[in-house]
């Protein structure tokens, strides 16, 4: 895994789309983890401080103690970490939006067994900005051609699956998902493609540093498949702006 920033009290990594961030009862076969990476790489101990599902590639932050992991947890819980992400998705999105939709909570029958099951919505919101669109000439679905949107996605809460959730929520969901998202594009796209990842990246955390009270900014490259799909799709050079993180928090 890339190293994208390490200092006395956090270490920031680019995760793999397909890595585990720690081991899992949801996938007993796995052998490798990010977190088990990380710790050997550095040669001591890290400590998770928020999540990235297994599909989604992107920056991932471990704290390097007890006390920091507490805070940028805190940090994370009070949603005070600015959260960047690009997305692609089927059809067309508007140019901007904001999804405010209560998500109920999921729990894996294996790692959840003692959550609640009548735990009422929790508050969710994302915003959006569409940065590209893409009109493919084949038939999937009912529709003679095949639209898409290149996204940059903003979650202001931290919800479980809370993009790709709120994605399938307005009818746009993610290229890649089996879980949320629509099985027929997501077969078009592995043989068309030979796509086989969620197309979801973690491309930027802002954050007050726990320690030092310094703005830090996390930026992590997608990964060349990711920009494999995004340059096929005709939108080379968009992966450049800038996200912007104003007005859509």
């Amino acid at each position: 895994m890339e190293l994208l920033y390490q200092d006395d009290f956090i270490v920031a990594v680019n995760k793999p789309a397909g890595l585990l961030v720690h081991r899992s009862a949801i996938d007993r076969h796995e052998t490798r983890y990010a977190m088990q990476i990380v710790r050997d790489r550095l040669g001591r101990r890290v400590y998770p401080v928020h999540r990235l599902d297994k599909p989604t590639s992107g920056v991932l932050v471990f704290a390097l103690d007890a006390d920091t992991a507490r805070r940028m947890t805190e940090l994370f819980s009070q949603s005070a970490v600015e959260k960047t992400y690009l997305a692609v998705v089927r059809g067309y999105t508007a140019e901007t939006g904001t999804i405010d939709y209560a998500l109920a909570e999921q729990s894996d029958r294996m790692t959840d067994a003692k959550a609640l099951r009548d735990k009422p919505a929790q508050p969710a919101v994302t915003g959006y900005r569409r940065l590209g669109a893409a009109e493919l000439p084949f038939a999937v679905g009912r529709y003679p051609t095949a639209r898409y949107s290149l996204l940059r996605v903003f979650p202001k809460t931290g919800r479980k699956h809370q993009i790709r959730r709120h994605m399938k929520h307005i009818f746009h969901p993610v290229v890649g998902d089996t879980s949320h998202g629509d099985g027929r594009h997501n077969e078009f796209f592995r043989v068309h493609f030979a796509c086989f990842r969620l197309l979801l990246c973690a491309t930027d955390l802002a954050f007050t540093h726990p320690a030092t009270g310094e703005k830090l900014h996390l930026e992590a490259t997608p990964d060349d498949s990711f920009r494999r799909i995004v340059d096929n799709l005709g939108w080379a050079g968009l992966l450049n702006k800038v996200p912007e993180f104003v007005g859509i928090r």
